[in-house]
Order: C-alpha cells, then structure tokens, then sequence
C-alpha cells in the first residue's frame, strides 16, 4: 500500500503537468519574471511535513531548513541546515508496591500508586553544501546535482521509579519488576530501561536503568539528486525530488548506569547482607558504510518528497 505522502506527491505530479499545459508565460501581466534569476535567494519546505498521517510527529521527524543561491538563472548553491534540542519528559501510574504488601485493601477503595518518570534530552546538528543545474525555459523546470554534509546528534535519557528498592525489608520487600519498572511512550516505543539478565556479579533478579548516555553519533556523506519544480505562480515553485547517497556513520559507546539489588563477597568468601547498588556498564560502538536512497541516508529525505519553494 502507498503511504500517504507518496499518493499525495503522485497526485501533485498529476496536477502540475496539466497545469502547464495551459500556462507557459514566463512573465506576468504586470511583468513580473516568474523564474529564479541570477543573485535570487530561495527557502524550501518539505511539504510532507505539513501532513500529519498516523505515523509521524513532529519530534522524531527530520526537520530542516534549505537555501538556495542562484550564481545565475541556470545554477544555484544549495545549504541545508538543521539544529535541534529535545526536552521531553513522560509520566506513568505504578502499583504502590510496598503498601500492597504491607496493607489490607479493601473494596472499593483504590490501590495505592506512585509515579515513573522518563525524561529524554537529545541534541542534533546537520550542515550540508551543494550545487543544483536547472534546465528548461517554461514553469516546468528540470533539476539536478549534488551535495555532501555531516550531521552529529546524542542523546541522553533518565528514569526516576516511585518505588523504592528495598529488598531487606520483613514486611514490604520491594525489588525491579520486570513489568512494573518498564517504561514506554507512544512516541519513542520501549524505553529499554529494564534487564532481567544483568551482566552483573551477585545480582539478585532483574536490574533497572537510572541513567543513560547513547553515544555521539557523526554521519558524513554525499548525494546525487535530479527532480524537478513547478511555478503556477511568480518565484513560488512545487516541486520533488530523487536522491541517491554515500553515508559514513560511526555511533560511540553509550553508557548505562543501572540499580541492582545483589550479595558482593568480601575477602574470606563470605557475603555481605543482599543491598541495592549501582553498576555502570558501557555499551558497543558501531560503524555504518552503505550506499542508499534518501530513506536510508544522513540527509534525512524522502525518495518522494513535495517541495515548496518560495525565491525573492
């Protein structure tokens, strides 16, 4: 099934071409040139952006901002740039799991609860360079070049629980729940923030995250490009276009503190009394080299994406 932005270009298509059937005048009746000219400045906009179909939002999709310079009517010098900082920050409702315990609860009244919380703190810059060739002479205009950039995000999340590991206790033990100490969002899915096989030595049971460093990821690459625009009106063009790109990426370790209750030994192999503790344990780094469409490149497009361009 075509998603919706892809239907929605298809159609754009549709429509401009038979717009310029009946419509090749490159000036207006008061004059004015409808095409870019030599020392113009141009904005783009992704216009799938502008549409809010059930599986995209505003904080996981790339946003960005395009220029363009013409050096002449025929060639223009491309920037991208992109900058992002992210607080977000969800609640949720747990059991309160030491007074289910350690009380009697008694219809109707309602359990007990406390509150976890998961904050997300990420940080995103992207900077890119290229150069576009424009041709044809009517309001259709064929486009094509290409471009390199580099892009460098991290991220960084942190989990507060309402219930307190206290594994000595008599009368309300409370250790990590594998079900209860679990977090998600309907934005970033599965928080990840529990491990009910810690690579911890002495832990008792499951282990969960407090804090987590993701490590700073650096993408670098270059793209070919070739689409082309519309101008139905004077210096304001919709148009697409088709990528194909390099990609270098290279993400570092992350680093995960996690909360564990356990026995440690002491020297005389006996063990201490099972305590709650804190382990810090770093995480792979990885490498990524591919040569992929826009989907799957450090640009951020769409194969099929709709422009709106505006030029003064």
């Amino acid at each position: 099934m075509k998603s919706v932005q892809t239907k929605f270009f298809l159609a754009a298509v549709a429509i401009l071409c038979n717009l310029n059937i009946f419509s090749q005048d490159l000036t207006t009746a008061k004059g004015e040139l409808i095409l870019p000219q030599a020392k113009d400045w141009g904005l783009s906009i992704d216009a799938t952006k502008l549409i809010k179909s059930p599986g995209f939002d505003y904080l996981t999709s790339v946003q960005s901002i395009s220029a363009k310079y013409f050096k002449d009517a025929q060639t223009a010098y491309r920037f991208g740039f992109r900058v992002g900082l992210n607080n977000w920050t969800s609640k949720a409702y747990v059991t309160d799991r030491a007074a289910v315990t350690s009380s009697v609860i008694a219809y109707p009244a309602i359990v007990a609860v406390k509150e976890n919380k998961w904050s997300r703190n990420s940080m995103a810059l992207g900077l890119s360079y290229g150069i576009e060739k424009r041709r044809g002479s009517t309001r259709l205009q064929g486009i094509y070049g290409a471009e390199v950039g580099f892009y460098v995000s991290r991220a960084r999340d942190r989990f507060t629980y309402g219930n307190k590991l206290d594994p000595l206790s008599t009368t309300a033990p409370v250790t990590v729940d594998t079900l209860g100490d679990a977090m998600s969002s309907s934005v970033f899915g599965r928080a990840g923030n529990v491990d009910p096989s810690p690579s911890i030595q002495g832990v008792q049971g499951a282990a969960r995250a407090l804090d987590r460093k993701n490590g700073l990821t650096f993408s670098l690459g270059a793209r070919a490009f070739v689409g082309g625009e519309f101008f139905p009106l004077p210096r304001l063009s919709i148009g697409g276009e088709f990528g194909w790109g390099l990609g270098f990426s290279m993400s570092g370790r992350s680093e995960t503190i996690w909360e564990s209750a356990g026995e440690a030994k002491i020297p005389g192999g006996q063990s201490t009394p099972t305590s709650v503790k804190k382990t810090t344990v770093d995480g792979p780094q990885s490498f990524k080299l591919g040569l992929d469409n826009d989907n799957g490149s450090i640009f951020g497009g769409t194969s099929a994406s709709l422009r709106v361009n505006i030029y003064f």
